[in-house]
């Protein structure tokens, strides 16, 4: 039988759970537009190339935020530092505010609360403050890495079904596919330290800066 923590785990990536997902496309958008992505197989592609960025990037800090939260103003500079682009730069602290402002009503407690009153005074990047965030309310470590991967996963395939670059089943179909890519991501990455961060993927950080050009848009970025 679950236990309460599979409860829990299932509320966090649930995408009812309201933290802002589903303003965003991680990319997507820009890089349909400017036909970086035009059928299935360069969905695929650029789906796979933004779950090793995850990996490469918001695991990393999650990883250091989680194991040693005293940490968290240096790593969320840090976050900061590395997200050269404004549009995920800006994303990043969207999410990361509205993540912590959820948490806060949905577990509350002490350290839950001292934690959104540094919101105020941050960035609030989604990485390091979920990372914090996931160890307050007691989501197991790997359950949370795994949540963030999954997050990829869903939130650009979502992103895609709305642009109407695939249906629905084959949207759910290439998450399926996609397993095998998280799990090898996750197995690579789950040791990684804020030390270990890189950009895997410098095409796509490029076509995501240029979100903020294009004549019109659904997503925020």
């Amino acid at each position: 039988m679950p236990d309460s923590s599979d409860w829990q785990t299932w509320q966090v990536v649930d995408s009812a759970f309201p933290v802002g997902v589903f303003a965003h496309s991680w990319g997507l958008e820009a890089a349909w537009s400017a036909g970086y992505v035009d059928s299935d197989s360069t969905l695929r592609q650029f789906l796979l190339d933004s779950i090793q960025q995850t990996g490469w990037g918001p695991i990393p800090l999650l990883n250091s935020a989680y194991q040693q939260p005293d940490r968290l103003r240096e790593l969320d500079e840090l976050a900061n530092a590395f997200l050269t682009n404004s549009v995920a730069n800006r994303a990043s602290r969207s999410q990361g505010r509205t993540f912590i402002a959820t948490a806060s009503q949905v577990w509350p407690s002490e350290a839950m609360a001292e934690l959104e009153d540094q919101v105020a005074s941050s960035w609030a990047h989604v990485a390091p403050f979920s990372g914090v965030a996931f160890r307050i309310i007691g989501l197991p470590y790997e359950t949370a890495q795994k949540a963030v991967l999954y997050g990829t996963a869903r939130g650009i395939l979502s992103a895609a079904v709305r642009l109407g670059i695939v249906g629905s089943y084959q949207a759910q179909r290439m998450q399926y596919d996609a397993g095998q890519l998280l799990d090898v991501t996750l197995k690579r990455c789950k040791d990684l330290d804020a030390e270990s961060l890189c950009q895997t993927a410098p095409v796509l950080d490029l076509l995501q800066g240029a979100h903020d050009r294009l004549y019109s848009r659904l997503f925020q970025s």
